[in-house]
Formats: C-alpha cells, structure tokens, sequence
C-alpha cells in the first residue's frame, strides 16, 4: 500500500499491486489493473519511487 493525494490534497491509500502504468499529462494519472484511472497530486516519478519501495518491503525486488 502506499499514500498518495488527490488534486485537491486529500490523502488516501492505494494498493500498488493494482498499478498498470503511470502518466504524466501533465497531472499525474494512474491506470489501474481494474481500468479504472486516478489522477493524484504527486508527480509520476514519486509514484513509481514509492510503488518500488512497497514492492522492496515485500521483498520482491531486492534492495541495492
């Protein structure tokens, strides 16, 4: 899971195993395995920055 925010900066959390891809148009939009799509406050590098470290915590991508 990880925290992110809406536009307006309200947090929620996402289950990053969900995560298809990523966009920058320019808000950040992400695709979820689902179809369905949100568009967060953060910018897509730290979406992926965070996803990463979830999956690390996980211990399916090894640490460096």
């Amino acid at each position: 899971m990880i925290k992110l925010s809406r536009l307006d900066g309200e947090p929620f959390v996402l289950n990053a195993d969900l995560i298809r891809y990523v966009e920058c148009r320019p808000d950040t939009f992400i695709t979820l395995t689902t179809g369905e799509r949100l568009v967060v406050g953060e910018s897509m590098d730290e979406v992926v920055d965070r996803a990463v470290r979830y999956q690390q915590q996980k211990h399916l991508i090894p640490s460096r």
